[in-house]
């Protein structure tokens, strides 16, 4: 397997929706998104390939130094920095994401909304920004606002979809302020206690990922289409906080799975539109 189909399994394995976005780009730059993406879930499931936090940050130090040239082999990585080269991506960028991750490995509370925003915005926008950039010909065409919106509205979807499985680690994504608000300990959440108060917080935060979509979408309104593709996977967010929001389900019980068909028809449509 070649290094581009090496990267392109990953993310289809790892970020389904990313890879059917990639497949919708230009043939010129998917090769680059694909390693872009596919450092995305790496560093993203570094959690889960650790058994301890201080192991994890090393790896995160790894990544670091990997994409600065010392990458040891690693066809994602070697990819990932020829891309950065290509495309003058900014290096600051990454080393904000992979510091930001460090938080993934710890089970500590998420302090506030605002906290969350900013991990979001240094992890799920960046990748879109970064993307956008690759797309634009190595150029920032001032696609930095629109991608924070839609970074912010597809991280606080996917972590409500899978909340179940977080929670279950110890993990801690939901605003501590706003469970205290709302007469919810951290205790109830890992120990998967739905309470009136888990599903308050829930719709609170559901409800802030639909303002950041609205705000996403008027946002790319004067987008040059050709970065269209980097901003399609943030298409399954309305879908995604609308199983989210289902009356019948269980925040804490019930992991939202969109189906590949759903996926699928979500991404295409908005790429034939043009806009989300």
């Amino acid at each position: 397997m070649d290094v581009s189909a090496h990267c392109a399994a990953i993310v289809r394995a790892g970020n389904r929706d990313r890879y059917l976005s990639d497949l919708l780009a230009p043939e010129g730059v998917r090769d680059d998104l694909f390693a872009l993406h596919a450092f995305d879930v790496e560093v993203a499931s570094v959690r889960d390939k650790v058994k301890e936090p201080m192991l994890g940050e090393i790896r995160l130090q790894w990544w670091r130094d990997a994409l600065r040239g010392d990458h040891g082999g690693s066809p994602v990585a070697s990819s990932l920095a020829l891309a950065i080269a290509r495309h003058n991506l900014p290096i600051d960028a990454f080393d904000n994401l992979l510091q930001a991750r460090i938080f993934d490995l710890y089970d500590d509370p998420m302090p506030t909304l605002g906290d969350y925003e900013g991990y979001a915005g240094d992890t799920a926008s960046a990748i879109i920004q970064l993307g956008a950039i690759m797309l634009a010909g190595g150029k920032d065409v001032g696609t930095a606002e629109a991608a924070g919106f839609a970074g912010v509205a597809q991280s606080i979807a996917r972590m409500l979809a899978s909340l179940p499985l977080s929670a279950a680690r110890g993990q801690c994504y939901l605003p501590a302020d706003r469970l205290a608000a709302s007469g919810t300990s951290l205790a109830d959440l890992r120990a998967g206690q739905t309470t009136d108060g888990i599903r308050t917080v829930v719709g609170e935060l559901a409800e802030r990922a639909r303002e950041r979509l609205s705000e996403a979408r008027r946002s790319m309104a004067g987008l040059d289409k050709t970065v269209l593709p980097a901003f399609l996977p943030v298409a399954v967010v309305e879908a995604q906080l609308k199983a989210v929001a289902h009356p019948a389900r269980d925040p804490l019980r019930n992991v939202v799975e969109i189906s590949p068909f759903r996926e699928q028809w979500a991404i295409w449509r908005a790429s034939r539109r043009g806009r989300l």
